[in-house]
């Protein structure tokens, strides 16, 4: 099969969709790898490292999209929709439920995409979406207590706070990879912190895991808006797969909020669970609401791009051989778990989560 690895386009986006390494088995699989030029240059693999591993290096995103298979990272940009073509696998980030016109370009362009947000592990786990959402985690308290300094609009408030001085309010919405990371490193610099969820199991594992530090409270409509309102920094962290976030933080909350706190909203990529909430950059990662400092990067594990590309492929690689080695048709038959992971194939909508939330018809069989 002929394999285009693209380089990424969106706003400070640095990681690539396979590494040499990776690159290397693809081509030991007998498959025609073409990698474009600079695809993984920002975090240390040169063009040459993957010439030595066997793939081409080619000059341009078209060039590199003209093979039957593209993995990347990010979902397409519009510049790219005209790139694909009918019956090309497109493996990356696709985050369709809050993009219509990227849902509508693709259903019109009969590109089968693979989504790795909905790729599911035997026990109905997120294998492919989890080391990011772990990272974006990690990075979540780091970017509110940025958000917090005076410099970005913030209240002024050290998360850790200081001998004789308290420490921040911070209130995570979600008990996932994300929150439950997000909760660990905010413990780890100091701060006050509240977990919220709606499943008790959940927060029983997350209180033995850090014990009595963490604060754990049942999520409902009446449980989360005073938290909200009272937080010098809030995380959003929910995740329904292959669906729009719930929107649970709302405008009346944000209005209620001491003028200066945070919002860090992850749930950005499935549109963010903040009515208030629109998606931001790394380039320009914060601003205000009603005196709230919103921080909405959708693409948030790029910050440390070497480190997630890693975590990224080291689980996406497996699928990327076994769509490269049978074809999308046998690949999906095999593993009911990157089944989950297709969302678009023959212009149609092919995942039930997604057609809920497009007002689509679900084609719930796969055809050729």
């Amino acid at each position: 099969m002929r394999i285009g690895i693209p380089k990424e386009i969106k706003n400070h986006e640095y990681r690539v969709g396979v590494t040499p390494d990776g690159a290397r088995e693809l081509v030991a699989s007998g498959h025609v790898v073409s990698v474009q030029t600079g695809a993984g240059s920002a975090i240390g693999y040169a063009d040459a490292q993957y010439q030595s591993a066997g793939a081409s290096v080619v000059a341009d995103a078209a060039a590199a999209y003209a093979g039957d298979l593209i993995i990347k990272v990010k979902e397409l940009q519009p510049s790219e929709f005209a790139l694909t073509h009918p019956g090309q696998i497109l493996y990356c980030y696709h985050h369709f439920a809050p993009d219509p016109p990227l849902l509508e370009a693709m259903l019109a362009r009969q590109v089968s995409c693979v989504a790795y947000e909905t790729v599911t592990a035997p026990d109905g786990s997120l294998p492919l979406l989890t080391p990011m959402s772990r990272i974006a985690g990690r990075l979540a308290p780091q970017f509110g207590a940025w958000g917090l300094q005076m410099a970005n609009g913030g209240s002024g408030v050290l998360l850790g706070g200081v001998p004789g001085v308290a420490p921040a309010k911070v209130v995570v919405i979600g008990g996932g990879a994300v929150g439950s990371s997000a909760a660990r490193i905010a413990l780890g610099m100091g701060a006050d912190v509240t977990l919220l969820d709606r499943s008790a199991e959940k927060l029983a594992h997350l209180e033995e895991a850090f014990g009595a530090r963490l604060k754990t409270v049942i999520s409902s409509g009446s449980s989360l808006p005073p938290l909200v309102r009272d937080a010098d920094l809030v995380i959003g962290a929910v995740l329904l797969p292959g669906k729009r976030a719930p929107r649970l933080i709302t405008v009346d909350d944000v209005r209620r909020m001491r003028p200066g706190s945070v919002i860090v909203d992850v749930a950005i990529d499935q549109g963010g669970m903040g009515e208030t909430s629109r998606p931001t950059s790394h380039t320009d990662p914060f601003y205000l609401v009603h005196g709230i400092v919103h921080c909405c990067v959708p693409n948030m594990p790029s910050a440390v791009a070497r480190s997630a590309t890693l975590a990224l492929t080291n689980a996406t690689l497996p699928h990327a051989l076994a769509l490269a080695n049978k074809g999308l048709k046998d690949a999906v038959a095999d593993d009911v778990g990157l089944r989950n992971g297709l969302q678009v194939h023959a212009g149609r909508v092919t995942h039930a989560a997604l057609a809920q939330d497009s007002g689509r018809a679900f084609a719930g069989v796969l055809e050729k």
